[in-house]
């Protein structure tokens, strides 16, 4: 009797290049000219992965927010697993913003994945599990397509899959 084959679907960020990113941003902000003298910063808060960002007013801070966002996809991080908050004016004249990142896949976006694999009508089943989902059937080949079907969505967050067996 064959064995059903699965994957899962998650969302994470790897704390290692977050960090690396980080420290890359800050490093470029140090050279760049039309950063000299401002008071901007990056600051990445380990426990929690929040990135805070400081600047002198919300054009540098775009600028900024553009720099790290370069870096995090040179890392291999995409930046769908980012989400800002709103500018914040901050001490001393600047204006401040936090980037939360997501770390597992919240319940209404679960549902969305699960809404983009049945209009495929392939022999799969999808069953949501916490902050991930798990995607068995009996065919390798419904699993890619379930994968292509995903990756095709453009869902407004980022899929990983992992465990494929």
């Amino acid at each position: 009797m064959p064995s059903d084959n699965s994957f899962d679907i998650v969302c994470k960020t790897d704390p290692e290049e977050l960090r690396n990113a980080v420290q890359a941003t800050q490093k470029e902000l140090g050279i760049r000219f039309d950063f000299k003298g401002s008071k901007a910063s990056l600051e990445l808060e380990p426990k929690t992965s929040i990135v805070t960002l400081v600047a002198d007013d919300e054009f540098k801070l775009g600028q900024l927010r553009d720099m790290f966002e370069g870096r995090l996809i040179k890392r291999g991080l995409s930046p769908k697993t980012v989400k800002y908050s709103v500018p914040q004016p901050g001490g001393k004249m600047t204006v401040s913003q936090t980037a939360k990142f997501q770390s597992g896949i919240e319940t209404e976006d679960a549902k969305k994945v699960v809404k983009v694999i049945k209009e495929q009508k392939l022999k799969v089943q999808v069953a949501i599990q916490g902050e991930q989902l798990r995607v068995t059937g009996k065919s390798k080949d419904d699993l890619q397509d379930a994968m292509a079907a995903v990756r095709a969505a453009n869902l407004d967050f980022e899929c990983q899959f992992v465990n494929f067996r």
